[in-house]
C-alpha cells in the first residue's frame, strides 16, 4: 500500500461458491456440498443488489480439504511473491519482472485471456526508477574569496568530493555561479516570526544554510521543541531557498548534532572500557578456569577491544560527517536546483575571512532567536552538480473473463498491486530508511496479489460466461504513487464509461480479530446494502469508510467517477519495514477475504442494473503525519510533471470550493513554489485552519490564480 512497492499446484475447488451448480467444478468428496449448492440453485434466482443470491461454498467447514487447498494456494504464492529472490518487487528490479512473468502464467493457468496487449497480459510503460550521481569531474564546489588589497585575484577554495563535499541526490542537474550568501538554518516561519531571509537578496546567488533548527535541546523550544518541525527537513530548506531565488544550496552541519554525536561515542567508549574491565576481574577471580571458560573470556576480551578501538577510531575524527548522495532522499526530476552538502571545516576558513563564525552564530540564534544572515562580501562560487534520473520498463499484468449477453461490454475491474519498496533505502518509502535488507512486503502487497490470484482460479474455473467482462490487474507502481492503475484509466483497454465497478485488494494478509476494513461503501448508492447482506454469511466486523479516494489502487478509478470497493486487513509495525515476511500473514483470513471479493464481484456482474455512482467527501487516509489544515486535492502522478498535478478534488473541500479541478497543476502555494507533492506537503504546513492562501495552477497554457481558505484537518 502507498503513505503510504517477482511451482506447481493442486487444482482443487475454491471458497467462494458459484452463481450457479451447474458452473463449478467442485472438490473431491464435494457430495454434501453438491446436495446444497443444487437445493440453492433450485430455490433462488438471479441475484439483486437489495437480495443478493448467497455463495453457499463459504460454509464449507474451516477444516474442509477445499479450505486447505485453497489456504495451501496462497502460501504457495505469498512465500515465492515475498521471498528474497524477488528482491523485495522494487522498480528497476529482475525481481519485480519475475513477480509479473509468475502473475501472467498463473493467470493463464486460471483459464484467463492473457493476449491482451499485442498477444500479452503486459500493459508497459516507463517510471522514475533511480537516481546516480554522475562522473567526479562533473561535480565540482569552488569557493572564490575576493580581490586582495592588490587588486590580484586570489587563490580559490577548491573543495574535494566525498571528502569535503557531495552532491545530493535531492536536488537537481546543472551549474550554478554567483555571490555567495549565509542564510542560517534557511527557515522561514512566519507562525514562529523567525525568517532567516527577511532582508536578504538571494536571487541567482549561492545559499549556504545549517542543517536543522535552533534550540534543539530546548523542550519549549517554537520549533516544535525538542521534535523536529516541519522547518528541519532537507526538502523544506531546499524548497525555501529556490522560492527565494537561490541558484545552488550547500548544507552544513549543525554544531549541536556534532557534540551530540561525539558524547553519544564517548559514553560507548566509557562503556565497553567498563565492561572489558568486569570481564577482566570476572576472569581473575576463578581458581582453575576451564577451557571452555577461558575460550568464552578470550572472545569476550577480543569483543570489547575491537568496540573500544572502533569507538577510539570514531573518537579521533571530528564527527563533521558528509552524507551520501542518496542518503538525504532524492528528487523526482533533475528540474531543480543543484545541492550540496560541505564539511564545516572545509568552509570555516572562507566563513571566517568573511566574518562569520559559525558556532558562535548558532550559540547566538539559540539564545534570542533573532537570524544572523549575511553576504559574504566579495566571495563568489562555482559549482556543478550532476545528477542523472534513470527511468524503467514496467507493466500492468492483465487477464480477462469475456462477458456474455447484453451486458457483455461492460466491465467490473478486480486489483491488486504487485510491487513494493526492494531494499528500502531513504528515498524508497521505506519505515527503516537505514536498512538495505530486502523488503519482502509479504502483506504489501504478496497478500493482495495471491488474493487476486486465488479470485482469478475461481472465476476461471466456471462453466458458461459472466454476464459482465472481470478484468483482472495486478497494478505495478502503486509504491510511487498509484502509478500503474494511474497509467491504466489514462489508457484503458476496455472503455471505462463501460466500467461499472472496481475491487481492489492491498494489505489483505493481517486479519486480526476478525476485522475487515472495506473503503468505498458510500460510492454507490447501493454498495452499504450489499455489504450488508453479504457479511450475514460471511460474518467480519467491519469498518466501514465511505471515500472512494485513498492510499492504494482504487482511487484512480474513483477519480473517473467508477465505484470501487477497497479490502484491507489493517497497517501494522511490520509495515514498509524488512520483517513483513510470509511467516506473519494470515492463510485463513485472506482465504476468507477472498470468498468476500468473490461474492462482491458476482453480485455487481450478475445485477441486471449496474452500481449507482455517487460522490462522496473526502480522502480516506490510513495515517496522517502532522497537524496540517485540510485542502482536498487528489494527487495526479503524471511523469515527468513540473508542480503539483491534480487528479481531482475532493467534493466540498476548499480546493473544490475554490475552483480547483483535474489537470490543474499546482506551481504555488501561498509565496511557496511547488515542483511536487513534497513541496506541496511542506508549503501548506505553513499555514493554519482558516488561513486564505492564494493558490497559483496551470490550466492548459494558462496560470490561474484562485484564493482556498483550508479547513481544519480530517481524520479517516
Amino acid at each position: 500500500m502507498s503513505s503510504d512497492d517477482g511451482r506447481s499446484r493442486v487444482r482443487v475447488g475454491s471458497e467462494c461458491g458459484p452463481r450457479t451448480a451447474s458452473r463449478v467444478t467442485l472438490p473431491r468428496r464435494g457430495w454434501l456440498l453438491a446436495f446444497l449448492l443444487g437445493a440453492v440453485a433450485a430455490m433462488v434466482g438471479t441475484p439483486a443488489f437489495h437480495a443478493p443470491l448467497r455463495l453457499v461454498a463459504v460454509a464449507v467447514a474451516e477444516d474442509s480439504e477445499a479450505a486447505k487447498a485453497i489456504e495451501a494456494r496462497l502460501g504457495s504464492d505469498t512465500r515465492y511473491l515475498a521471498s528474497d529472490e524477488l528482491e523485495g518487487r522494487g522498480i528497476g528490479t529482475t525481481g519485480l519482472d519475475k513477480a509479473a512473468q509468475y502473475i501472467a502464467e498463473e493467470f493463464k493457468k486460471a483459464g484467463l485471456k492473457t493476449e491482451i496487449f499485442d498477444g500479452q497480459p503486459f500493459q508497459k510503460f516507463t517510471v522514475p526508477s533511480s537516481v546516480d550521481r554522475g562522473p567526479a569531474e562533473r561535480n565540482s564546489l569552488v569557493l572564490i574569496p575576493p580581490a586582495g588589497a592588490d587588486g590580484k585575484p586570489a587563490a580559490p577554495v577548491t573543495l574535494k568530493l566525498e571528502q569535503d563535499f557531495q552532491s545530493l541526490a535531492i536536488g537537481g542537474a546543472g551549474k550554478a555561479e554567483g555571490a555567495v550568501v549565509f542564510a542560517g538554518y534557511g527557515i522561514s516561519a512566519k507562525d514562529q516570526k523567525y525568517d532567516d531571509y527577511a532582508g536578504l537578496d538571494v536571487k541567482g546567488k549561492i545559499v549556504i544554510v545549517i542543517r536543522k533548527e535552533p534550540q534543539q535541546d530546548k523542550a519549549d523550544s517554537v520549533f516544535s521543541g525538542k521534535q523536529a518541525s516541519p522547518h528541519a527537513p532537507f526538502v523544506r530548506k531546499i524548497a525555501n531557498a529556490a522560492e527565494k531565488g537561490a541558484a545552488a544550496v550547500i548544507l552544513v552541519n549543525d554544531q549541536f548534532s556534532i557534540d551530540q554525536a561525539r558524547t553519544s561515542e564517548e559514553k560507548a567508549w566509557q562503556e565497553s572500557v567498563e565492561k572489558l574491565a568486569t570481564a577482566r576481574d570476572a576472569y581473575r577471580k576463578l581458581e582453575k578456569p576451564t577451557a571452555e571458560q577461558t575460550a568464552a573470556y578470550r572472545k569476550e576480551v577480543g569483543r570489547f577491544a575491537e568496540l573500544i578501538q572502533l569507538s577510539g577510531q570514531k573518537l579521533a575524527g571530528d564527527f563533521d560527517s558528509v552524507p551520501g548522495f542518496l542518503e538525504a532522499g532524492q528528487a523526482n526530476n533533475a528540474k531543480g536546483i543543484p545541492v550540496f552538502f560541505a564539511k564545516r571545516a572545509a568552509l570555516t576558513a572562507s566563513l571566517t575571512a568573511a566574518g562569520i563564525d559559525l558556532a558562535e552564530i548558532e550559540r547566538q540564534i539559540d539564545g534570542d532567536l533573532t537570524p544572523r544572515s549575511k553576504e559574504l562580501a566579495g566571495w563568489t562560487a562555482k559549482a556543478e552538480a550532476d545528477v542523472i534520473h534513470r527511468r524503467a520498463d514496467v507493466a500492468n499484468v492483465v487477464g480477462v473473463i469475456e462477458g456474455e449477453g447484453p451486458l457483455a461490454e461492460e466491465t467490473v475491474v478486480i486489483g491488486a498491486h504487485y510491487d513494493h519498496v526492494g531494499k528500502g533505502g531513504a528515498s524508497s518509502g521505506s519505515l527503516a530508511p537505514w536498512s538495505t535488507d530486502v523488503h519482502n512486503g509479504a502483506d504489501d502487497n504478496a497478500s493482495g496479489t495471491a488474493a487476486l490470484l486465488e479470485t482469478a482460479r475461481y472465476f476461471g474455473r466456471l462453466s458458461g460466461k459472466p454476464k459482465r467482462r472481470l478484468v483482472f490487474i495486478a497494478f505495478t507502481s502503486e509504491e510511487r504513487g498509484l502509478l500503474g492503475s494511474n497509467h491504466y484509466v489514462k489508457n484503458p483497454r476496455y472503455p471505462l464509461e463501460k466500467t461499472v465497478a472496481m475491487l481492489n485488494m492491498d494489505m489483505v494478509g493481517r486479519l486480526l480479530d476478525n476485522k475487515l476494513i472495506v473503503y468505498g461503501t458510500g460510492t454507490a448508492t447501493e454498495f452499504n446494502g450489499l455489504v450488508d447482506k453479504l457479511n450475514e454469511t460471511h460474518k467480519f466486523t467491519i469498518t466501514r469508510h465511505p471515500e472512494g479516494f485513498g492510499p492504494s489502487d482504487h482511487a484512480s478509478f474513483y477519480g473517473k467517477e467508477i465505484p470501487v470497493f477497497h479490502f484491507f486487513t489493517g497497517t501494522h509495525p511490520d509495515y514498509h519495514r524488512p520483517s513483513d515476511d510470509a511467516d506473519r500473514l494470515n492463510l485463513e483470513g485472506i482465504r476468507r477475504v477472498v470468498a468476500m471479493v468473490c461474492d462482491t464481484a458476482t453480485t455487481i456482474v450478475d445485477t441486471e442494473k449496474r452500481p449507482t455512482y455517487q460522490q462522496v467527501k473526502g480522502s480516506a487516509q490510513i495515517s496522517r503525519s502532522g497537524d496540517r489544515p485540510y485542502f482536498g486535492s487528489i494527487p495526479d502522478f503524471a511523469e515527468g510533471t513540473e508542480g503539483y498535478a491534480l487528479m481531482g478534488v475532493t467534493k466540498g473541500s476548499p480546493a473544490d470550493r475554490a475552483g480547483l479541478k483535474a489537470g490543474d497543476v499546482i506551481v504555488k502555494l501561498g509565496e511557496s513554489k511547488v515542483t511536487g507533492l513534497d513541496d506541496f506537503d511542506l508549503a501548506l504546513r505553513k499555514f493554519k485552519v482558516g488561513d486564505q492562501v492564494p493558490v497559483t495552477v496551470k490550466r492548459g497554457t494558462e496560470m490561474v490564480t484562485v484564493t482556498v481558505t483550508l479547513a481544519p484537518a480530517r481524520n479517516p
